[in-house]
This record gives C-alpha cells, structure tokens and sequence, in this order.
C-alpha cells in the first residue's frame, strides 16, 4: 500500500498543507487560496482537505501528519526572551502568554483535532530543518549546501547544512535576536510597510535609490569572519516589544519613518510632486537601497562561508530571505556556487513541504524521489467545472480552438487579460496559471495596470515572461540561476539593446524578475508566448499574479470571476475559456 504524509504549516503566516504520497507531492496548497485572507495563518483545514481529496483518501489512511516546527522549544525561547529583556518586554509578554496558553501550547491535542488523526501518528519538525528539507530534497541535486535564511523559528534564524543523499547534516547555525529576515523587516516597518507583506515593496523601492545610508546601517549588522553575523540590538525592539521593530535609536540614525501610505515620488520619477515629497521620497529610496545592499552583502558573505564549509558545487536555498530575487541574482553571479537553487515556497508555507519530506527521508528512510519539475502543484478547477461555475454566474463565455493563439491576439491589440490555466501556483510567484498578463511593449501599460487594475502603488515593477528558448537574446541571467529564473526567483539585467521594445518590463535600474517559461513544464503559457511573437516579434509578455490588491492570487473560477468584474481587465481566459467582460 502507498504510504502518504500530510505536512502542516501554520499559526505564524502563509499557513499550507502538503500531501505526500510514497515521496511524490500529489498536492501543495496555501490556505489563503481557499479562505480568501492572504497571508492566512489559520489551521490549513481547506488546503489539506483540497490533499485529501486530490489523492482520493480520508485522514484515517495517513501514515503521518508533520507539523513545521516544535512549538514548545518556540515556547522556550518567547520566555527566555521577555526573562532576558524585562521590564522592556512587560508589553508583549501578556499577549504572548495569551496566544500561546490559550491555543498554540496545546498544539498537539488540536493537530490531532483539527486534522482527525491519532497522536501516535503526529510528528513536529524543527522549523529550519523543514526549510532545509524543502530545499534540498526538492532539488535536482544529490550533494548541496544548503542555506535556510529567514525572521526566526524556535531559536535559529539562519542555518547551515550538509546535503547528501537523503540526509541532512546541520553544518551552524545564528540565534535569535540575530537576524538577517528581522533586519530587513524592520527596515520595511520604518519605510511605511507591512512586515511580512511589504518586503518586496522594499525591493522594488530599492532601485529609485542609492545606498547612501549605507554607513548607518553597517552600524546595525556585523559579519562574523567564521560565517555568521550580530546585530547592535540597542537599534532594534523587535526581541521586546509587542509591536514595534525598530528602536528610538534607528529613528535617531535614519531620520523620522514613512508613514504608511505617503506618496512616493524621487527624483528620477517626481510627477507632480513638491520639492519636500521628492526630498524625502529621495531619502526613503535611499534607506531601500542601502538596506538592500547590506542584505545582498551578508547573503554572500553566508555562501561563500558555505561553500568553504560544505564544499559542492550546489547551493540549495529557502527561508523568507530566499524569496529576495535582487539578493538571489548576486548570489549566483558572485557567489561561489555553479548551481543555486531556490525552494519556489521559501516562506513558511514551504515548510509544509519540508516536514513532510523530512518525514519521509529522515524518519522513514526512503531514497530520493525525482526532483520538483512543475510548479502546478495547487487547485484545479478544469474545462468541466470552469463551464458550469460560468453558466452558473451568469457568464458570456467561448471556447476558442486555440486559446494561446487567442490570447496572444488580443494581448497584441492592446487588451490586458486574466489567464487561469491548470494548478494553482506552489508559493508567492504567478507563473502563467493564475496570471494578468499585457504588452511589455506599451510605455503605459505599467501605469495602467498597477492604477485601474491591481490597485497598487505605481513605483512597483512588473516581471516579464519569456520562452526559454529566446531567454538569453533578451536577459542577462547568470548560469548559476538557470533553475531560479523558472520560478521567477532571479532577476537579471535586460539587454540594452532590448530595453526601448519591453520597457513595461523594465525596472528603472534596468533590470527585470524575469520567468523562463519551459515547454514542458508549462505548454499551455509557452504556447502563448510562442503565438504572441508570431504577432509581435516579441517572445516576452508582462506577467503579474492575478490578484487584486490586500488579496491572496485567485484560486477557483469564482475567484477569477470575482476579481476581473472589479478590475480593469478586458477579457478573462479560464481553462481554455474566454469570458466577456459583463455590461
């Protein structure tokens, strides 16, 4: 009989669930796909019910359920923390004790609860350990470094390992409050973002500026010659106080913080703006840049510390910080690794996949299984179902013989469309099955659609898709983020010569995050792509995640459906469908 493995994620962020069946993912899905809340840290009850169900079994036929991580070592080091920095801590440590005596502490009497299976069928991972095994065992690669970077998860906040085969070795590790993910979230929190949402607006805002607070900021982090780090804590309030990250001190070094909202305008993109905005969006802009750079820096400073301690040619990475594709491109073209791969799922959601990989390698001492190929790995609605939801709604929709050939004539007239097609896509990236899609050739299709269609600011880059084989006539990407680049976890420099054809693509440092969209693993958008440059000459189209702005990515066609009646969409595409947009 096949054995199967549910790995859980979840009560932190990105809650997901995972099903394994004799090694082999059978489904991969984040809860907020199903509740609608992004980010969603509730029990993955939907998600793993979705697993369940997608391999035709009930909870009585698993062999093991795997939560991500130990909570009560978590437990251990919450109370250490607010022991060791009392009476600073006596704000957050009433709303600690009220989460945890009320809910997570008992963590294993609701796992079992919530999800039907016996105790003696429950396992906890270590939170690194699940971001070490999601890499690696996912990877092509028999031998790797393997580096798990992130904000924090019981006591370790970076860790190093020892890939080989099925096992994992643990090489070092960083402690908490020494954090590279905590560092750059407290940059995000004093640059008007949400932590754990607003990172990548960081990124993106990054590139309008110069690290000119680079200096301040070497003051904040230290790098340890023998492959770690330290942070100054008098910066920081993060390890003490219930809602702020960053201390009087950092105000005190970068100047007063953004407040949420503020309009952005530097000088390379003023607008309209006064004198006083372009002024201190210059200085916000600046604060990204330098705070990317110093993350970019320690992100190196850790590989070529691996490679030294490791010794393969492979790197394997995960954890929150993994998700940095601008820290990810100096990585592979600096770094000293022929290979870097990167867990698509980075975050905590992926540590779903880990736990239940870990189970299966580690505890049950099964061989590898093949690498992650596809990334489809979530909900699929199909033809069938797509039809009758849209009958149901009330929908005006056609079935053209060729959808991609359609889809590509209209992108080519100008239309910004909705492309749902097969799987929801395993972590954050859209990757041509949850989409919106456009002409990277229009200098105002990036305003459009971050203004009338995903509502968002618009300093904020869009990522190009291209076909793999047209990839390096348009994009310099580094060899060794051959594998990254598939899931759009990569960015690379745009040709010069090629910038003035796609500049809705083209970031205002010139670069893009950039998908090479493979034939094999995903014909049906490589179908597009090759049909729209038939029309166009172009083998690139403007891809974003198929979600409205505060939402998680659409996931059924009443999802899709929902969101393009309140967009600026044209048309919508569903599982070879296309819907008219209602009157």
């Amino acid at each position: 009989m096949p054995a199967y493995i549910l790995g859980i994620s979840a009560l932190y962020h990105d809650a997901a669930a995972v099903l394994l069946r004799d090694g082999v993912v059978v489904g991969a899905a984040q809860e907020e796909r199903f509740s609608r809340v992004k980010h969603d840290a509730a029990m993955p009850r939907r998600a793993a019910a979705w697993c369940l169900e997608q391999a035709g079994i009930t909870a009585a036929d698993l062999d093991y359920l795997v939560f991500y991580e130990k909570p009560l070592r978590k437990f251990e080091r919450i109370l250490a923390t607010s022991v060791a920095t009392f009476p600073r801590s006596w704000g957050s440590f009433p709303r600690q004790m009220r989460a945890w005596l009320g809910d997570k502490l008992w963590l294993r009497t609701n796992l079992c609860a919530t999800f039907g299976v016996r105790s003696d069928r429950l396992l906890f991972c270590e939170h690194h350990l699940s971001h070490a095994a999601s890499a690696f065992y996912a990877s092509p690669h028999e031998k790797a470094a393997v580096l798990a970077v992130d904000g924090v998860g019981e006591w370790a906040t970076t860790s190093l390992w020892r890939g080989d085969g099925s096992a994992l070795e643990p090489v070092s590790e960083v402690r908490f409050p020494h954090s590279l993910g905590l560092l750059y979230s407290t940059i995000t929190a004093h640059l008007g973002f949400a932590v754990n949402e607003g990172e990548y607006k960081v990124m993106g805002m990054a590139a309008y500026g110069k690290p000119a607070f680079r200096q301040e900021l070497d003051r904040l982090l230290k790098l340890d010659p023998a492959g770690g780090f330290e942070l100054d804590l008098d910066y920081f309030s993060f390890h003490y106080h219930p809602t702020r990250s960053g201390s009087p001190a950092l105000e005190a070094l970068l100047g007063p913080p953004r407040f949420p909202g503020a309009p952005f305008a530097p000088a390379v993109a003023p607008g309209d703006a006064s004198a006083q905005q372009i002024v201190e969006s210059q200085r916000w802009a600046d604060i990204a840049a330098s705070a990317q750079a110093q993350v970019e820096d320690a992100m190196l400073h850790l590989v070529r510390y691996a490679k030294g301690a490791v010794g393969t040619d492979a790197l394997c990475l995960a954890g929150g910080v993994a998700l940095n594709s601008v820290a990810n491109r100096r990585v592979a073209a600096e770094g000293p690794f022929a290979h870097v791969w990167v867990q698509p799922a980075a975050g905590d959601a992926g540590g779903a996949m880990g736990a239940a990989m870990w189970a299966w390698h580690a505890v049950l001492g099964n061989p590898r299984q093949p690498p992650l190929a596809r990334m489809d790995l979530g909900r699929v609605n199909g033809p069938a179902r797509s039809s009758e939801m849209l009958t149901d709604l009330g929908a005006k929709f056609t079935e053209p013989a060729d959808p991609g050939a359609s889809a590509a004539a209209e992108l080519a007239d100008g239309k910004v469309i909705g492309w749902v097609e097969g799987g929801d896509e395993w972590g954050p990236r859209a990757l041509g099955h949850r989409s919106i899609l456009a002409d990277p050739r229009s200098t105002e299709v990036k305003d459009h659609v971050n203004a009338r269609v995903k509502y968002r600011e618009l300093f904020r880059p869009f990522a190009p898709a291209v076909t793999a084989a047209a990839a390096a006539d348009w994009f310099d990407i580094p060899a060794a983020a051959a594998e990254p680049a598939r899931w759009m976890l990569s960015t690379a420099g745009v040709h010069e010569a090629r910038q003035a054809t796609i500049p809705a693509v083209v970031h205002v440092d010139g670069s893009a995050r950039v998908q090479v969209v493979d034939p094999v693993a995903s014909p049906a958008f490589h179908q597009l792509l090759v049909e729209f440059n038939k029309l166009s000459g172009v083998p690139v189209v403007l891809n974003t995640s198929f979600n409205l702005k505060g939402e998680p990515m659409v996931s059924s066609t009443v999802d899709a459906m929902a969101s393009f009646v309140r967009s600026g969409l044209d048309v919508l595409y569903i599982d070879g469908l296309r819907v008219e947009r209602p009157k």
